[in-house]
């Protein structure tokens, strides 16, 4: 596979409806928020994670090619040494406590293993200088917060236990608890795509075309394998992708993302669905180099 040679950013917009996003455990599991202004927050890690499940769960339907897999280095309840030690068993080298490999070629060739056999290692990069000391390589593909296109008021529920754990308990008054709802609110995420970081190189990742691809179906469908309680009614609704001719790109970022704006087409009261919201695309004078692909 040959490694990312344009540079890309993107657009996606995502909603939720009756449910939590992204909760602050700092805030006893409250939507995030921007205090100042009241717009909703997504963490770049919370997507993240959804990219990585969504690459685990496809992993089985994914062809291996040119010695390149599909693993995930940070799953849940993972043991990173344990990764770690996969590389040193594979190109049958001693690890040493906290130190790579003496030779530079050998700690090349360990960093380059993680890069071909960890998707996520790919795309976001990872710092694997631990006790069983791989390197770190920065990612060729990164992620803002989400910002709701709007302010958000979130809403406390409460609940009721039906059930009881213990014998003793059975005659008390149930419990109340609390969960903390979205009633909708649409998001808006950018991203950014480097082919420099992507590249073959000594210090790229290898992250290819057959990797990006997958990073669309993935940012396209990764709500539709993430349903829980708690999260709601969650869904990618529109992705634009903006492809630079060259590595070094052919227009600021900055300038291509405000050619994509949202407004209400109906403003009567609280949107409470994707319908009242009208997202246009400023093709007019489009940027030599630029191609502009709508994925969703």
């Amino acid at each position: 596979m040959t490694a990312l040679q344009n540079r890309y950013e993107f657009v996606l917009f995502f909603d939720v409806e009756n449910g939590n996003p992204n909760g602050d455990p700092d805030a006893g599991n409250m939507p995030r928020i921007d205090p100042e202004t009241g717009f909703g927050l997504v963490t770049d890690v919370c997507l993240k994670r959804k990219i990585r499940n969504f690459i685990e769960l496809a992993t089985p339907d994914i062809e291996k090619e040119e010695g390149k897999a599909y693993h995930i280095y940070v799953t849940e309840k993972a043991v990173l040494n344990r990764n770690h030690l996969q590389g040193y068993e594979a190109l049958k080298l001693k690890p040493e406590p906290k130190k790579l490999p003496k030779k530079e070629e050998d700690a090349r060739n360990l960093t380059r293993w993680m890069c071909n056999n960890f998707y996520d290692i790919r795309a976001f990069g990872a710092v694997m200088t631990t006790d069983v000391n791989c390197g770190q390589v920065r990612g060729p593909v990164q992620l803002s917060f989400a910002r709701s296109v709007e302010p958000i008021m979130p809403q406390e529920i409460s609940i009721t236990r039906m059930a009881v754990t213990n014998e003793k308990d059975l005659e008390k008054e149930r419990t109340m608890g609390r969960k903390y709802i979205v009633p909708y609110a649409l998001y808006r995420v950018e991203g950014f795509i480097s082919p420099h970081l992507a590249s073959d190189e000594t210090k790229g990742t290898g992250f290819s075309e057959k990797d990006l691809e997958l990073l669309w179906q993935s940012l396209c469908q990764m709500f539709d394998h993430d349903r829980s309680a708690a999260r709601g009614k969650m869904a990618a609704r529109k992705l634009v992708v903006f492809r630079h001719a060259s590595k070094l790109g052919n227009a600021p970022a900055h300038t291509l993302f405000d050619r994509i704006t949202v407004n209400r087409s109906d403003a009567t009261g609280p949107a409470r669905s994707f319908s009242q919201y009208a997202i246009e695309i400023n093709q007019e004078n489009i940027p030599e180099g630029i191609q502009i692909e709508e994925k969703l």
